[in-house]
């Protein structure tokens, strides 16, 4: 009779059965760490979106940000807001006649060229011709005539009403 008592078990067996073993530790470790990171996924707080941040950006640069988005002028003239800040430049219209020298309107100041001859071409299908001055990193779009403050507020009151939002610089 054959006994069967005794096992034997050759190199390339326990070659194969330590391999598996590795293989499975780590599975086991890739695993674990890929739970890891979605137990702290969910555990942190969810990422805010473009509107919420909007939210707390103080409200003047929340209303320059929405003309940018296409919201347009027309749409910022009927909020309180600019109701509430348009008290704050009267002051200046009035005081403006007892100043002298010579002034013009600034369009825009910005480091992106594009959207300053993006300006000034609206500027001029709107029939005002600008100059665009370089200065400290900026490209500023100003109107290319000058004149003393009553025609340069007289001029400010056009370009307003045509969607831009100039401002008086004194320029001799």
């Amino acid at each position: 009779m054959i006994q069967r008592d005794q096992i034997s078990i050759g190199s390339q067996s326990i070659l194969w059965v330590a391999g598996v073993g590795v293989g499975l530790v780590t599975l086991a470790f890739v695993l674990g760490v890929q739970v890891g990171k979605q137990g702290a996924a969910l555990r942190r707080p969810a990422q805010r979106g473009v509107e919420e941040e909007l939210k707390d950006l103080p409200e003047p640069l929340l209303d320059q940000l929405k003309i940018f988005e296409g919201d347009g002028p027309d749409k910022l003239v009927a909020t309180p807001r600019v109701d509430a800040a348009a008290p704050r430049v009267e002051p200046k219209a009035e005081a403006a006649p007892a100043e002298g020298g010579t002034w013009t309107l600034q369009l825009v100041a910005t480091s992106d060229p594009a959207e300053a001859k993006r300006v000034a071409d609206k500027a001029k299908a709107a029939g005002f011709a600008t100059t665009t001055h370089k200065e400290k990193g900026q490209v500023k779009v100003r109107l290319a005539k000058s004149a003393d403050r009553a025609a340069i507020d007289k001029a400010a009151e056009k370009l307003k009403k045509a969607g831009f939002k100039p401002f008086a610089v004194k320029v001799g």
